[in-house]
């Protein structure tokens, strides 16, 4: 039976008229009414005809997250008074309920787009409601993209409608309106109730999230929040928390509060779901919940909010290949989101945990998903769908060009794209797989290796990290989920059941047939970045089947779900095997201490990992598998294939948070792609290196001495040498100098023809120059008996004729009165001239250089050679000056001669005396 009461109570059913009218003109719309109107809930039915005399159409709901779509179909079931799976049903990964009557169809977007790849034209639909919208999650995006693609060349008729409490209606409205302007925007109106704010900043300062840590003194502060909370208000409290490890902590500090503690996550069962959306009995309850509940979920008798203020994104590091969630402050817009959900049924209150002058200082919106994220999952869709490119699918922001060109690169390095983007037939099965690129790679090219039971086991861990308690060890904690009995090891079943069906065979003593393969699969990719460290490989499966004799004994396994020689394969060596396959840019040789050089380039670090006494850059063993102990059990590993690191801030080397122990056959393997060897000529530690070198990406594995490198290699070393050290490598006598000194003044004062002999400009040059000694240069010690001077006068304008000038123009010596020929220093702005005071008597001018543009600046000393006076106008010092440094050095100097009128004077040389000796 119908609840009409229940129906009738919902705002939004005032926007229903404007909404169908919409849909029967334009044929799309933007539907935005606040949390608890019911646009999630009354929408659907009522465009399905299920609670009205209206027509008749099944309608597809698409939701973020798989918790919002069971919530939504149960919500609607029993508003129709059904259970789920009749005329409304869910499909997630791995669960679906629906049958030949169901209606109302609600999905996560992930399904819809494997619907959408599988069937573009979604023939038995006729509305597409895209719920949440204003989270700007990829698929959802991705989704909208394609769908508006259909409607424009496939099926205009189908209509489509973007919901969403809060979001920006404005470009949404161009988006679906296209080319005929924009859609109606239909808006409700919700129940709003006051909220009153309270400001509730820790006391002393606490440490920024980084990466996945939070500091556990402000997860202390938001459970002490929790408990003021209770005490000063009435209903139940709903906590928001960046992720379920410090929903986990905070559970724990609220041991002992008179208040049933729920946690609600993605991962949370589902009958602990089912019991939050249902209300309490009586029992004040404290729901703690990731922000799942900011928008998606609606949880009843909630009076008070307690925020964190941290939220959990995903963030790709593409300088590092590395791709993980990450703890950012919440934005604005969903700090009002969670606040409204403590006036969903009366006047409520929020408490913030941060001071209120950091608030308008916090990020209006979110950033979208495709502006942040890894794009290989979103290339491999758009490959899929025939726009490589995405150009031509319509999106309210275009994917990034770097990230996308790199997620590029990954499709085609793994295979699931031919060189022009296009996706070939592997890639195409490798997106029906709803997986990520990567882990869809490791499964399909392990399997035959390892058999396909034990490869979906694997990647199956892979593509939701196992909580932290499994630790960091890939095999260990395989172990620990297959005995184990918690929610985590009977999702990973699932998933591993689904895994090994999508790839092609049923899972092996099973007794049932997984549920949610093929369409019904969501894309995932925890941990599974794209990096620049992938290269090309004419085949993404060629070398992996030589792994089979190292990870067998030289036995061949079989392609079946386990059996055969596969069995023969320890757990390490296909945790490994697998790892490195996804990840081949991440397998790391051990540097000692707890650190690994990643084949990308990139350091990586074990958690609380010391020198191991096995550690070693060669092949990796352990004495046995450990599952758990102080620090790493993976420090004694001589080699790992990374599946989860991060970054920490101002950290240089990422943190292992998941790895396998390989060896290096394995490691090389998995990344052929990156394995090369050749020469390798280059300028290293002060002189030139030339070896022949293999190595695995950044990782050397073998070197020996060339003894004829080539010689262009040679050369480009050697100029490299003199890009990082200077030409100071090359011999300068003092003439050299010179002469560089007398080029760059005429350069700087007269210009062109004279050369440019910076060591910029001479390095742009160096091959005209020095050409010849470059030839002949294998390392320092023959630069350093190149004399500058010969090679740099190549530089002088021979062919303008102007090179006959040179001394004319910027003469290295000039001579004085007295006869003496006296050496002019070009170094400076000016050229000086440092000269004796009495050899300059009789000169009425200053000399000039640059043809007589440019006077000498005149050092005058005193007879010991000390200056006395500096003048680049030496009628006036005659005149003027003279006097006072006469009258000063005279009786200093009485042997040396000081007439009166130095202009008329007899230059000299010698002092008074010798002079009239002479």
């Amino acid at each position: 039976m119908i609840r009409r009461d229940a129906l009738d109570q919902l705002p939004v059913r005032t926007a229903l008229p404007a909404l169908r009218a919409a849909l029967d003109g334009p044929g799309a719309a933007v539907l935005c009414a606040p949390p608890g109107t019911g646009k999630t809930t009354l929408v659907p039915l009522e465009l399905a005809g299920l609670t009205s005399e209206g027509p008749k159409r099944r309608v597809l709901v698409a939701e973020p997250r798989r918790i919002a779509a069971r919530a939504a179909a149960r919500r609607m079931a029993w508003l129709l008074g059904e259970k789920a799976g009749d005329r409304v049903g869910f499909t997630v990964r791995g669960e679906r309920r629906a049958g030949p009557r169901t209606t109302v169809e609600v999905v996560t977007t992930g399904v819809l787009l494997q619907r959408l790849q599988r069937d573009p034209e979604l023939a038995d639909v006729d509305v597409v409601v895209l719920d949440e919208c204003h989270e700007r999650h990829l698929d959802a995006d991705t989704s909208a993209a394609f769908l508006l693609d259909v409607r424009e060349t496939l099926r205009p008729e189908l209509r489509l409608v973007a919901a969403s409490a809060t979001t920006d209606a404005g470009g949404w409205a161009r988006l679906l309106g296209g080319s005929e302007g924009p859609a109606p925007v239909v808006e409700a109106a919700g129940v709003s109730h006051p909220v009153e704010v309270v400001w509730a900043p820790p006391e002393r300062p606490v440490r920024p999230a980084h990466g996945m840590r939070v500091d556990p003194a402000l997860l202390a502060h938001v459970a002490a929040v929790v408990r003021r909370a209770l005490r000063e208000q009435t209903g139940d409290v709903l906590c928001f928390l960046p992720g379920v490890g410090e929903i986990g902590r905070v559970a724990g500090e609220l041991a002992g509060v008179d208040a049933e503690v729920l946690q609600v996550h993605g991962r949370a069962p589902a009958e602990v779901q089912d019991a939050v959306l249902a209300g309490g009995d009586g029992l004040r309850r404290v729901v703690l919940a990731t922000s799942v509940a900011e928008s998606s979920l609606t949880v009843p008798g909630v009076r008070v909010v307690v925020d964190s203020g941290l939220a959990r994104v995903p963030r790709t590091d593409h300088a590092r290949g590395l791709s993980a969630l990450t703890t950012v402050r919440a934005s604005r817009a969903a700090g009002r989101q969670r606040a409204g959900r403590a006036g969903r049924e009366a006047p409520g209150v929020v408490y913030r945990c941060w001071a209120q002058g950091e608030d308008g200082r916090l990020p209006a919106f979110p950033d979208p998903e495709i502006k942040v994220a890894d794009l290989t999952a979103f290339a491999l869709q758009a490959a899929c769908w025939g726009d490589p490119a995405a150009a031509g699918l319509a999106l309210l922001d275009a994917p990034p060009a770097g990230a996308l060109a790199v997620a590029r690169e990954v499709l085609t390095a793994i295979g699931a794209a031919d060189e022009s983007g296009r996706a070939t037939a592997r890639g195409v099965r490798m997106a029906r797989l709803g997986l990520h690129p990567r882990l869809a790679r490791a499964l399909l090219d392990g399997a035959p290796e390892v058999g396909l039971r034990r490869a979906a086991e694997v990647v199956a861990l892979l593509s939701e990290e196992p909580p932290r308690a499994y630790g960091d060890d890939l095999a260990a904690a395989w172990r620990t989920a297959r005995r184990g009995g918690d929610a985590y090891a009977a999702r990973w079943r699932q998933e591993a059941r689904r895994l090994a069906s999508a790839a092609g065979e049923p899972w092996a003593g099973s007794g049932a047939e997984p549920v949610g393969g093929g369409a019904g699969a969501e894309p995932v990719g925890t941990g599974a970045g794209a990096g620049p460290g992938v290269g090309r490989s004419r085949s993404a499966a060629e070398g992996v089947g030589g792994r089979a004799a190292a990870v067998t004994g030289g036995r061949r396994s079989g392609a079946g779900s386990g059996g055969g020689t596969a069995a023969a394969v320890t757990d390490d060596a296909v945790a490994g095997l697998l790892a490195a396959l996804a990840f081949p840019e991440r397998v790391a040789r051990a540097r000692g201490g707890g650190s690994y050089l990643m084949a990308s380039g990139t350091g990586a670090e074990l958690a609380g990992a010391g020198p191991g006494p096995g550690a070693q850059a060669g092949r990796g063993h352990r004495a046995g598998p450990s599952d758990g102990g102080g620090g790493s059990g993976l420090r004694d590993a001589g080699w790992l294939a990374v599946a989860v690191a991060d970054r920490p801030v101002a950290a240089v080397s990422a943190r292992v948070r998941l790895a396998a122990v390989i060896d290096e056959e394995t490691a090389c393997a998995a990344a052929r792609a990156l394995y090369s060897t050749g020469e390798e000529v280059r300028w290293a530690d002060g002189d030139v290196v030339a070896r022949s070198v293999t190595r695995l990406g950044a990782i050397e594995l073998a070197s020996r001495p060339l003894a004829a490198p080539d010689p262009g290699l040679l050369r480009d070393a050697v100029i490299s040498g003199l890009r990082r050290e200077g030409f100071g490598l090359l011999r300068w006598p003092p003439g050299a100098a010179s002469l560089r000194q007398r080029l760059a003044f005429l350069h700087r004062e007269l210009g062109a023809p004279w050369p440019d002999v910076s060591d910029a400009a001479l390095l742009e040059r160096v091959e005209e120059w020095l050409g010849v000694e470059l030839g002949r240069a294998r390392r320092r010690a023959d630069l350093a008996r190149v004399d500058a001077g010969q090679a740099l006068a190549r530089l002088l304008p021979w062919t303008t004729g102007d090179a006959a000038r040179f001394d004319e123009l910027a003469p290295e010596r000039i001579e004085v009165p007295s006869g003496s020929r006296v050496r002019v220093d070009y170094e400076g702005e000016q050229p000086v001239l440092a000269v004796k005071l009495q050899e300059l008597f009789g000169l009425q001018e200053s000399p000039r250089v640059a043809g007589g543009r440019v006077p000498v600046l005149v050092h005058l000393l005193s007879p010991a050679g000390r200056p006395a006076a500096v003048t680049a106008d030496l009628a006036s010092f005659w005149r003027d000056g003279y006097r006072s440094v006469r009258a000063e050095l005279r009786g200093r100097y009485p042997k040396h001669p000081w007439p009166q009128d130095p202009s008329a004077a007899e230059p000299t040389r010698h002092t008074s005396a010798r002079r009239g000796r002479d």
